[in-house]
This record gives C-alpha cells, structure tokens and sequence, in this order.
C-alpha cells in the first residue's frame, strides 16, 4: 500500500541522480569558466610567449623505438579529450537505455530540439562562409556546452523548472551525439586501411567482452587504448576512440536484486556473530567480511552506471579546465579584434551560435508540439524554451574542438574562437534574461 507521507522522500530519491548529476555539471560550468578567465588572461600577459610554448613542449610516451611523441597541446586534444568523449558515450548510452531518451515520446522534443539546433546553425554559417577554406567550419556552431549551459541554469535557482533542466540536459546529450557523428564522417584526415582495420578488431573485442559479461575494468581499458592508438594512426580522430568504448561497457550488474539482498544478509549476519572488537583495527576474519560485503555492493552496481560515476568528477574538474586553459587562450589585440569582426568566420560562428541555435530548437520543438509527436516540458512556456534555446547557443569545449579539426590555419581558428567567445557570452546573459523573466511570471515553482 502507498504510504503518500513518503512519497515526498520517495521522490528524492528517485531524483537525486539527475540533482547530483545537475550539481556536477553546473559547477564544473564555473570551473570551466574560471580556467577559460585564466587563459585569456595569460595569453595576453607578458607571459603570452611563454604560455604558448608552454602547450607546444614535447612529450613521448613509451619507448624511443616504440612510443608516442605529441606535443601537450596534442596530448590534451587528442589523448585527454578521448577520456571526456568516453564519458559523452556512457552518458548517451544511459540516456538511451533507460533515461530521457529510452521511450519514443519522451525522447521526441529533445531530439527534435537538437537537430534544429544543429542544422539551422550549419546553414547559416554556409550562407555566411560558402566557399574557401573557410568553409570547413560549418560544424563549429553545431554545439551545446552542456556544462556552462547548466552553471546558468544553477544561477537561476528556483527559477527555472526541473523539467526544462532534464529537457536541456537531454538536448545537449544529443547535440553531443550529433557532434561526434560529424567528427567522424567531416574532420577526418587521410585513411589508413590497416589502421582502420586493427581499429575494427579491437572494437570487435570489446563487442565480445560486452557479450560475455566481462565486468572488469581493466579490459576495456586495455583493448581500450589499443583502439584509441589504432585510430590515431587511422586518420579518424582519435576522440571517437571514447565514445565507442563508452558504447560497450556493460549494463547488467553481476548480482540482481534478489541475489545481492540473500548474499549481503548472510555477510551481515556473518558479521553479526563475529566477536565484538573495541579499537580500530578488525581482526582477519572481520576484515575479510568487511571487504566481501563491499565486493558485493560493487558488483550490485551497472559497470557503466559506475564508470560514469566514477569518471565524472574527472572530467568535469580535471579534464575540461585543462582543455580551456589550452585552447581558450586567445590573444587579442585591437587591430585583430576589429579584423576578426567583419571576418566570415567569426561572422558566422556568431551567428550560428547566438541566432542560428535558439531558433533552431524551437522552431522544431514547436513543430515536434504542432504534429503531436511530443509535449512541451512541465511548467514550460515558448519564452522559457526560446532561453533554453538561447544556452543552447554556448557553444564551447566541443565548438573549440572543432574549431582545432576544421583548420589548420591558426589566424582562422583565432577568428572562429572570437566568434565561440562572443556568442557564448551573449547567449549565457540573454539565456539568462529570458529565463529569469520566464520564472517571475510562472505562478508557482517546482520545489
């Protein structure tokens, strides 16, 4: 029987995942901003010099007859960046499975929403920069950052609805999915077909390992990197390394329900009849007990659900503020900041981010509402989710990536993170407007 005195509790519970999964992401959007400041700031210090040859030291790794030899700059974009975009598919693959994205209904709006959001954006960048080399960048306005994007959401408090945070949330996991769909097939280099197919057997290992139940993580990690190596001799980027082994992890626990309920209860009754020890240091047979029943709860828990846990914090608060301190250092002058604003690059970068995106994402929400394939989200009205479509604008980590794949010209790529820049500071401030003028006329908030 329902006891309605706990279901408030009840409901925390069940929620608490997205809250703690909400809370990493929006402060790790504050992280990423402060190592975004640091950035700008050293690059136009009279430590600029040294700040950039600082990311060009080389590193090698392994043997000199058989090692990897990359600059840090290199190690980051294309070794720690492999690590963010394994998480970007544990998280794709939760969605999909059992999240916002695993019924058709709940999934429509969202990824209605992101593909508007990543076409519109293409398309008014190609207006913008048809041809030349400078063409290449139309992928760089395609996306969402979902961390910064939430560090708004977080200033807004009360103000904006859960729902519209899942919604957000689930838009920006399949913005990342679309993103990594276009590295794949656009911003690769020359094939190398011996590569590709030493790239095929490690996937087809870990397939295998994913059938056979293999739950250690030490396997994947392994045939993991020698995938990643494979590719990085491929020609595809070696970041989509990650999201394909994010895809094969495992998402049945090796002990269920019942069998972790009958064997944790004889551990604890164990544990129970063993003699009492009064200082801090068990005994063996206590200690083994102990350290059996914490083998149990590890082996209750999805391997990707703990990956993903365990890994977030990671690349949240370690793996993105490296990547900005990086890549976000752009030294501006006047003379290359006036050059860089009549420029197509930065031009359409803008415009793709700041115009093309929110109205990407609401016009096909809006159509997606219209053909009655998907509802709007609780308490949400058109303004909210044209601010919704607005923090969809801030386009950052993965729009700087990009922007590293689409040139090989570094003025070219300055220009376009003058235009990443700019939209996703005006996005974030007009996201935020909207946002806030959306909860001051909602009659009540969602506690």
């Amino acid at each position: 029987m329902l006891n309605f005195d706990e279901l408030p509790y009840k409901l925390a519970v069940f929620m608490r995942p997205f809250e703690d999964f909400f809370k990493r992401q929006a402060s790790g959007g504050f992280v990423l901003m402060a190592a975004t400041a640091l950035a700008l700031f050293l690059a136009n210090s009279p430590l600029s010099d040294a700040y950039h040859h600082f990311w060009e030291f080389e590193l090698t790794v392994g043997f000199d007859s058989f090692g990897l030899t990359q600059s840090l700059h290199h190690w980051i974009n294309d070794g720690l960046m492999a690590v963010f975009f394994f998480v970007v598919g544990l998280e794709i693959k939760r969605e999909f499975l059992a999240g916002e994205l695993a019924s058709v209904r709940k999934a429509a709006l969202p990824i209605a929403g992101a593909i508007g959001g990543m076409l519109v954006p293409a398309l008014l960048f190609h207006l913008v920069a048809p041809e030349g080399p400078e063409a290449k960048g139309w992928g760089i306005p395609m996306a969402t950052d979902i961390a910064f994007a939430l560090g708004i959401l977080a200033l807004l408090g009360p103000r904006i609805t859960r729902s519209m945070a899942i919604f957000l949330t689930a838009l920006a996991i399949v913005d990342d999915l679309g993103a990594v769909l276009v590295i794949a097939l656009f911003y690769t280099g020359e094939l190398s077909t011996a590569a590709l197919g030493a790239a095929a057997v490690c996937l087809l290992l870990l397939v295998i390992g994913n059938r056979l139940g293999v739950q250690h993580p030490n396997y994947f990690a392994l045939v993991g990197l020698a995938l990643w190596i494979a590719l990085l001799k491929s020609g595809v980027h070696a970041s989509i390394a990650g999201v394909l082994i994010g895809a094969t992890i495992p998402v049945r626990p090796r002990h269920f329900h019942e069998e972790f309920l009958a064997k944790a209860e004889d551990l604890l009754q164990r544990y129970r009849q063993l003699r009492r020890t009064d200082g801090p240091f068990h005994n063996e047979e206590k200690l083994g007990t102990l350290l059996a029943l914490e083998h149990i709860c590890h082996d209750a828990m999805s391997p990707l659900q703990r990956m993903e846990h365990e890994m977030h914090h990671w690349v949240i608060f370690g793996v993105m503020p490296i990547f900005a301190l990086a890549n976000a250092g752009l030294t501006l002058t006047p003379g290359d900041l006036q050059a860089s604003l009549s420029h197509p690059v930065t031009v359409g970068v803008t415009l793709g981010l700041l115009l093309g995106k929110p109205l990407g994402i609401v016009f096909f929400s809006w159509l997606a509402v219209r053909l009655g394939v998907a509802d709007l989200p609780a308490g949400a009205n058109w303004t909210a989710m044209f601010g919704v479509g607005m923090l969809g604008g801030i386009g950052f980590t993965m729009s700087l990536f990009i922007s590293n794949l689409a040139y090989l010209d570094p003025a070219l790529v300055a220009y376009a993170k003058v235009g990443i820049f700019a939209a996703s500071i005006f996005a974030g401030v007009a996201g935020f407007a909207l946002l806030h003028h959306a909860g001051r006329r909602r009659p009540s908030a969602e506690p």
